[in-house]
């Protein structure tokens, strides 16, 4: 990969540059990140002109490595205030990479009120109006577009609540099967470029000369090891956990660790689970469709293939995917136990284009403080549909839990720097709270996976109450940061922590892309320059310690069955980073 495609909005145009040799060897949320450091002022307003959004395939992306299909989304948050990467797997990143481009930057700021698409293809870039998709649902664009454009195309997109400037709003790709289902969610990135009035990035890789592979000889000794690993691990072989049950196979395993929110955050374990689970999923599908279903890929070249498809009881489709954080933020965070109510909300989720870990938990704060009861998932889809006609209550409801409890004056808030908790309770898994504190993300479980160990025992098990984890999720923190920018999906992570020879490939195939001798070393050396990064933004943002802090209600309110509340001492949280 070497150009980067500058997108100006103010004046629609588009450049192809060399890629800079400070960036020669980054991929994915190194190269996002550092580009978002080096060029937005970290003080900006995260919608006005001064802020930029780049997209970057991962260092083996566009490669035939073992689930490798991730783009990185960076820019400033409108959630968070500070910085933000948030990653899916499309093959739309895998065609960006196929061009040759590195990356691409939109900056500038529109001086009309039209909306644009680009085209990008092996002859170059150009816009074409999008106004007429303007107002309407992603279900019903996307037929149309790949109509238009060719199937075998990958599409960037925002929903209406992108349009909006919500502040949930989340970036969409297409899925394997052409739908609008696979999101950059965390952090409205959505909004960014809504604010910018860029509503598609169509990408035809037809042509394109490929990722060139400095060394091929060591790639190919890395690709081998990580998919000997990763097809023999049992969370990540075929019809394995992942694969047979889906991320939603988190569920009675949490539950069962007392580590499940429930109810905004009130319990740790949800009497509806077992129905609302992997399991429960992978055996209504075989009653209603009258075979066993295994799972898809989020894009090609998917080994582990975890994405569900959720069927009606007359066999149609009804959603994919119903992952693990979208059961739980609109099944057991709302008291919705009902899969058909929350195969619903995560259609509507996708088609308004916003996260559904934020919409879980802003929906979950309002029931808290009385705009209805837990589990009246008929309320919530009338609060979804407020949300895409963009009334007042729809604007509250889009900007985010945050911004919703102080809207109706509720303190029950469980987020940290602006962005609600994914589906793991800190007060009973003590070092995924620490990594929810510390993280320049805001609370965020992908940017330091510390379950692994605590709840799986991946790597080793570490007592998921113990309080002393600063140095573990650090570690999470930085080799995570690496995964993501290598272009692999993070649940590499599983295999490559069990087995030395998947890490060892892991390694080797980074390395041989870009002509380098890396080692284990260099993989946490990067990861913390990474977030070493995102930090030093954030402080200039004005974040400070107090930032690294859980919700105060957690101190003291004890969270059933186990009854814990959350006494990491702040020095601990201070110890991640460094204060």
């Amino acid at each position: 990969m070497t150009k980067i495609l500058r997108v100006n909005m103010t004046d629609r145009t588009v450049k192809y540059e060399d890629v800079p040799e400070k960036y020669r060897l980054m991929g994915g949320r190194w190269l996002t990140s550092s580009i978002i450091v080096d060029e937005v002022d970290p003080t900006c307003h995260p919608l006005g002109p001064n802020n930029k959004l780049v997209f970057a395939p991962g260092i083996v992306t566009g490669t035939n490595a073992p689930t490798s299909g991730r783009v990185s989304v960076g820019g400033k948050s409108p959630l968070t205030g500070g910085i933000k990467e948030s990653n899916a797997g499309s093959n739309w990143s895998q065609l960006i990479a196929k061009l040759g481009i590195k990356a691409i930057v939109v900056e500038g700021y529109p001086q009309d009120d039209k909306w644009w698409g680009l085209h990008i293809t092996k002859d170059g870039a150009e816009f074409f109006p999008a106004d007429e998709y303007v107002g309407k649902g992603l279900y019903e664009i996307f037929p149309g577009l790949f109509e238009r454009f060719g199937k075998k195309v990958g599409i960037m997109t925002i929903g209406v609540a992108g349009e909006k400037r919500m502040a949930m709003a989340g970036v969409c790709f297409n899925d394997a099967e052409n739908r609008p289902t696979r999101y950059s969610g965390r952090g409205g990135l959505g909004a960014v470029i809504g604010s910018k009035h860029l509503k598609f990035i169509v990408v035809d890789g037809e042509g394109g000369p490929g990722v060139e592979i400095a060394d091929k000889d060591l790639f190919e000794k890395g690709r081998k090891k990580l998919t000997e690993a990763l097809r023999t691990h049992d969370i990540t072989k075929p019809k394995g956990t992942l694969n047979t049950y889906g991320t939603a196979a988190l569920v009675n395993v949490l539950n069962e660790a007392g580590g499940y929110p429930t109810r905004n955050f009130r319990q740790g374990r949800f009497e509806g689970a077992a129905t609302t689970s992997g399991e429960a999923i992978f055996e209504g599908n075989k009653q209603r469709l009258g075979k066993e279903l295994y799972n898809h890929g989020c894009h090609p070249g998917c080994t582990i293939q975890c994405s569900n498809t959720w069927h009606n009881p007359d066999g149609s489709e009804a959603v994919s995917c119903i992952e693990y954080e979208s059961t739980w933020a609109l099944g057991a965070n709302c008291g919705i136990d009902d899969l058909d109510a929350i195969g619903k909300l995560i259609w509507l989720c996708n088609d308004i284009g916003i996260d559904t870990i934020e919409t879980g938990g802003t929906i979950a704060v309002a029931m808290d403080a009385g705009l209805a009861k837990f589990g009246d998932w008929k309320a919530a889809i009338g609060w979804m549909e407020e949300i895409r006609k963009g009334t007042p209550l729809g604007h509250i409801l889009g900007n985010g839990a945050a911004t919703t409890g102080k809207a109706f004056g509720w303190y029950r808030v469980p987020g940290c720097k602006g962005q609600n908790m994914p589906a793991y309770e800190p007060r009973a898994v003590k070092g995924i709270g620490i990594t929810y504190a510390t993280t320049p993300m805001g609370a965020d479980h992908t940017a330091g996976y510390t379950i692994a160990p605590e709840i799986l025992g991946v790597s080793g098990k570490v007592d998921q109450f113990a309080t002393d984890k600063a140095d573990l999720s650090r570690n999470f923190q930085h080799s995570t940061a690496f995964i993501d920018s290598s272009g692999h999906c993070l649940f590499i992570a599983f295999a490559i922590l069990d087995i030395p020879s998947g890490f060892e490939g892991f390694v080797e195939e980074c390395a041989g892309v870009v002509g380098t001798n890396w080692t284990a070393d260099d993989v946490m050396r990067i990861g913390k320059e990474i977030v070493d990064k995102e930090v030093a933004f954030n402080r200039a943002a004005g974040f400070t310690s107090a930032h690294d802090r859980m919700p105060e209600f957690m101190k003291y309110e004890k969270l059933p069955p186990h009854n814990v509340v959350w006494d990491v001492p702040d020095a601990t949280l201070d110890a991640v980073h460094g204060a």
